[in-house]
C-alpha cells in the first residue's frame, strides 16, 4: 500500500468539480468554492453513516430517502458550503431540488444523487445561487478537479483536506481516496463531519457498509474538537469496480486488505480534522493499550482528548498530567487506575508523568520543551488486558472563542 496524489479523482472513473455561485455573499474579490461535485462514470456500489443527532439537516433525510429508492447505489454526490439547511420548513425539498438539478444537469436520476450541506444552522437555503452553478459545476468536471471540490467543502478549515492510497487486490492495483471537512462542532458518535470517500475497488453492498461501519469506529468516531455533534455529519463511500478486480466479499482475505486501505485514508483524514480544529495549535493524538476490549480503549482515549482542562493545559504547555488522570478515572471503562501508566511524547521526547496511577518525579524543563511541539501524544497503558485504541482532538486555544462568538457575522 503506497500514498497516491487525487483525493476522490485517485480512483479510476471519478471526476469532480467545485465553483463559487454566492451562498454567502462576500465583499472579498477572491472566494471560496462553495459548492462541489463527484462524479463516477458508472453506477456505484454506496455505503453511508449519518449524524447520530435528533436534529438532521435536510440533505441527510433526502440522502436516506434515495439510497433506499437504490437498493445503495449513487451515481454522485453534490454538497454546498456555507448554509447547513437545516431546521428550515423548506429544507428537504430544496434538498430534492438540488439533486434534480444536478440530475438533469448530467443525464442520470435524481435518487441517484447524494447531496449534503454544511454551515450555518437555521438559516433559508438561497436556491437560486445553487441553480446559477450548477452549469458551471458541471462544465468543470475534471478527473484532475478533486483541488476545487474539496475547497467547496470548508467553512472554517484554514486547509483542504484529502488523501488516497494504492493497493493491490488479487494482484489488481486498486485505489481509494477521501476529502474531509471539519474544524468545529466536531464530535461525532457513528457519524462524522463531511467526508465523501471513492473507490474503484469492487466490493458487495453489505461488505462495503460492513467496512465503512467498522473503520468509522476506530477514526471518525474517535475524534473530538470540542464536544458539539453536528446536525449535518456524513461519511459517504462509492464504489463504482472499474478497477475490475474480482468482487470482494465480507470476511475474505481481500476484505481485510480493503478495510486496511480504507482506514489509512481514514485515518489520515480524521488527523488532519483534528490539526485544523477551529483555533487549534496542536494535535493531541491520545494512545490507550493494555485495556480489557476496544471499546474500554475508545473510551479512555476519547475522554482524555475531550477534556477541556486537559486541552487548555496542553495549549498553556504546562505538563498537568493530573487533568489526564482525572478524564481517565471519569471514563466508563473497566481497569484498576492504581496500575495506570502516562507518558507525554513529541518529536523532542518522552517522558514518564505517571506510574501505577501515581505521579513521578521528571524534569519540568524537559517536559516544557517537549509539549513545544504542535504535535503531543499522550501513551496511556491500563496493565488490564491486551486491546488499544487511538484517539485524536487539539489544544483549546482563545481563537476557537474568537471564531464561535460571531460564527454568523
Amino acid at each position: 500500500m503506497k500514498y497516491t496524489n487525487g483525493g476522490v479523482c485517485a480512483a479510476k472513473g471519478f471526476k469532480a468539480s467545485g465553483v463559487y455561485c454566492g451562498i454567502k455573499k462576500s465583499n472579498s474579490p477572491t472566494h471560496k468554492n462553495d459548492l462541489g461535485m463527484i462524479v463516477s462514470d458508472v453506477p456505484c456500489a454506496a455505503a453511508a453513516v449519518y449524524t447520530t443527532n435528533k436534529v438532521k439537516g435536510a440533505p441527510i433525510i433526502v440522502t436516506k430517502k434515495n439510497l433506499k429508492k437504490t437498493g445503495g447505489v449513487a451515481r454522485a454526490v453534490i454538497v454546498n458550503s456555507k448554509n447547513a439547511n437545516t431546521c428550515n420548513a423548506d429544507g428537504e425539498e430544496k434538498a430534492e431540488k438540488m439533486c434534480s438539478l444536478a440530475a438533469n444537469a448530467l443525464g442520470i436520476k435524481s435518487e441517484e444523487i447524494i447531496v449534503a450541506s454544511t454551515g450555518v444552522i437555521g438559516q433559508i437555503l438561497p436556491i437560486e445561487p445553487i441553480e446559477a452553478g450548477i452549469k458551471p459545476l458541471v462544465d468543470g468536471l475534471s478527473y484532475t478537479g478533486n483541488e476545487a471540490a474539496a475547497t467547496a467543502i470548508m467553512t472554517t478549515d484554514t486547509i483542504k483536506k484529502e488523501y488516497a492510497v494504492e493497493f493491490e487486490i488479487g494482484g489488481v492495483k486498486c485505489k481509494i481516496g477521501g476529502m474531509a471537512k471539519g474544524s468545529g462542532m466536531i464530535h461525532p458518535n457513528m457519524a462524522t463531519t463531511l467526508n465523501f470517500i471513492t473507490t474503484d475497488a469492487a466490493i458487495e453492498k453489505s461488505a462495503l457498509q460492513e467496512a465503512l461501519n467498522d473503520i468509522v469506529k476506530i477514526t471518525y468516531n474517535c475524534l473530538s474538537i470540542d464536544g458539539d455533534t453536528s446536525t449535518n455529519d456524513m461519511v459517504a463511500l462509492m464504489a463504482n469496480g472499474l478497477a475490475q478486480n474480482e468482487e470482494i466479499k465480507s470476511g475474505s482475505v481481500e476484505f481485510v486488505l480493503f478495510k486496511s486501505a480504507l482506514y489509512e485514508v481514514m485515518m489520515h483524514l480524521t488527523r488532519m480534522l483534528a490539526k485544523d480544529g477551529e483555533g487549534a495549535s496542536k494535535l493531541i493524538e491520545c494512545v490507550c493499550k493494555g485495556a480489557p476490549s476496544q471499546d474500554d480503549a475508545i473510551t479512555v482515549a476519547k475522554s482524555v482528548i475531550g477534556s477541556t482542562l486537559f486541552k487548555c493545559a496542553i495549549f498553556g504547555e504546562d505538563a498537568n498530567w493530573g487533568r489526564i488522570l482525572c478524564a481517565v478515572g471519569y471514563a466508563d471503562a473497566e481497569f484498576d487506575i492504581n496500575k495506570v501508566d502516562v507518558d507525554l511524547k513529541s518529536e523532542y521526547g518522552e517522558i514518564a508523568v505517571c506510574r501505577s496511577g501515581a505521579g513521578v518525579e521528571f524534569s519540568e524543563e524537559k517536559a516544557a520543551e517537549i509539549l513545544k511541539s504542535d504535535e503531543i501524544f499522550v501513551l496511556i497503558n491500563l496493565h488490564a488486558g491486551e486491546a488499544k485504541a487511538t484517539a485524536w482532538g487539539c489544544d483549546l486555544t482563545y481563537d476557537y472563542v474568537k471564531i464561535n462568538g460571531d460564527y454568523r457575522t
